[in-house]
């Protein structure tokens, strides 16, 4: 059996998991932000973020509640763009590697570059759809 067979068979299956994988960042942090909502304002109007109530609100919302849609199979393809650009925008404000020196650099760059792969990813989720296991599907 090709390789290709193998997937297409069990197509539905993978893009189940990759939305597991993909949402499972986005869950972890938004619960965060969400239980800890106040440190999280803190921090973004530490490091200089405008409206930093307003922006940890809208994190939260993104990664909490738009990753567990998502990971739920529902309206997928919109929202797969919308946190794909959300995703885009978090790197190009929270991860400027090239302003900055030393070992806070290359973490940065690490972080920034991680941002642009599950653009990405996200990208390839809106393009496919969420497969036959969601509330999409149904």
């Amino acid at each position: 059996m090709r390789y290709t067979q193998l997937f297409e068979r069990n197509r539905d299956v993978l893009l189940l998991i990759a939305r597991i994988l993909l949402m499972s960042l986005f869950v972890i942090f938004g619960w965060d932000k969400f239980m800890n909502f106040s440190g999280t304002a803190d921090y973004m109007e530490s490091v200089g973020i405008p409206l930093a109530r307003l922006a940890a609100f809208s994190a939260l919302v993104m990664e909490l509640f738009v990753g567990l849609t998502i990971l739920a199979g529902f309206y997928t393809r919109p929202l797969a763009l919308l946190l794909a650009l959300y995703t885009l925008i978090t790197a190009l404000i929270g991860h400027r590697f090239w302003a900055l020196t030393g070992g806070m650099r290359l973490d940065t760059m690490i972080h920034f570059y991680k941002n642009m792969s599950i653009t990405g990813g996200l990208l390839l989720l809106c393009l496919t759809g969420p497969g036959k296991y969601s509330i999409d599907r149904r």
